[in-house]
This record gives structure tokens, sequence and C-alpha cells, in this order.
């Protein structure tokens, strides 16, 4: 799961940067409004963790921004700011959910799993398609009852997959879920882990639409 975290408060925003990493999430941190709407113009993320005191621009300017333009990722609002008020207006703009600083760490990743749940229309915290159970949370796969001993790559590929069952979903979109703005990955790096896991899968659980991208299909 990809999420894009913009806190410009330098101790704060390292602490969670390594602690969501820590908790199995791709994550590209940034500092600035404006750079947060140029990453959501050219990303994709599964959720947004916004701080509102940025110093260019105030985060609700920068959710109302990204729900004007249309774009319909979960957002969660993280600040110092505690009043009702202030909590209503980050709803009616568009804000999914709110959570007032200082906060635990282990709220904040049950928050946007739960965000991420509701964004893709699951009620259930594992996804589950036929013999195959995939647990975001533990990070767990077992197809047959049996573990998938997965590397956190080929983990974080079957997730984008199974988030989206059936959905063909091209080599960029999923490199965009595997990496951040800040790694440099060679072109056929998406495939090699896509080799291991078909392989680890067995059966014709991923199948390869020639020239447009991949799709997790449960096998007949």
């Amino acid at each position: 799961m990809k999420l894009l975290l913009v806190e410009d408060d330098e101790m704060l925003g390292n602490s969670m940067y390594k602690g969501l990493r820590l908790a199995g999430f791709k994550v590209d941190h940034l500092t600035l409004g404006a750079h947060a709407l140029n990453a959501l113009g050219d990303q994709d993320y599964d959720v947004i963790v916004l701080d509102l005191g940025l110093p260019d621009m105030d985060g609700l300017k920068v959710l109302e921004r990204v729900r004007r333009q249309g774009l319909i990722t979960p957002a969660i609002l993280v600040t110092a700011r505690s009043s009702v008020r202030d909590r209503i207006e980050g709803l009616n703009l568009g804000a999914d959910d709110y959570l007032a600083k200082p906060f635990d760490l282990d709220e904040l990743v049950a928050r946007i799993h739960a965000l991420a749940r509701r964004g893709k229309g699951q009620a259930q915290s594992t996804i589950d398609l036929g013999h195959l159970h995939v647990n975001p949370i533990e990070r767990t796969a077992r197809l047959d009852d049996v573990d998938l001993k997965l590397s956190p790559r080929e983990f974080d590929l079957l997730m984008a997959l199974a988030r989206q069952p059936g959905a063909v979903l091209s080599p960029v979109q999923l490199k965009s879920q595997l990496y951040g703005l800040a790694d440099e990955v060679s072109s056929n790096t998406v495939e090699v882990h896509l080799h291991f896991l078909r392989k680890k899968l067995g059966g014709p659980w991923i199948v390869n639409v020639r020239g447009v991208g991949y799709k997790l299909v449960k096998p007949e």
C-alpha cells in the first residue's frame, strides 16, 4: 500500500515516515503543499496523510484543491488543531478521518488500513479470493491453508493485484505501488518480481494481458 505523507515538522515527519515504512507501507514524504499537489497529479496513492499546518499553504487548501480536481483518494488529517470547528471544516472539505496530535502510531496505522479498505469497498481486514487469503495488516498470505513465503516486494505486488481482482494493472501502475518517488528502479524490476510471485502462487493466478498489463484471477 502506498501513502503520501505531507508533514513539515522534521522530527515528527521523519518519525512517522520510519514508523509507517516499518509497518509495511510505501511512503513518499513531502513537506510542502505545492509539492503534494504535484505528486498527487503524477502518482497513485492509496491514502493521503495530511498535516494542516504547512509552511506554504494551509493543509485544508491542499485538500480543497485535491477534491475540486476530482481526486477521491482517502485522506486523513493529522494536526494539533483540536477544535470541533476545525474538524468539521476538514470533513466538509472532503477529509475521511481526523487524528489530533499527539497520537499513537499504531492508531494511525489502523486508521490507514480502515480507510484503504473503505476506499476499495472492503468490509473485512483480509482479502479473500477463493483459497487465497491476504492480510495487509499482518502482511501474510495463505494459499490452500499454506503460508506463502513472500519477499516484501512480492507481497506488495500481490496486495496491489489482490485489492483489485480482475482489474488489469499496467507495469507502470504496479511500479508505482512498489516504489516511492526517490527510488531508482530498473525497467524490468516489476517483471522480475512478478516472475517469482507467479512461481510461488502456482497455477494461472496472474494473467498477462499482452500489451496492457497483469491481473489477478481465481483459477477455474
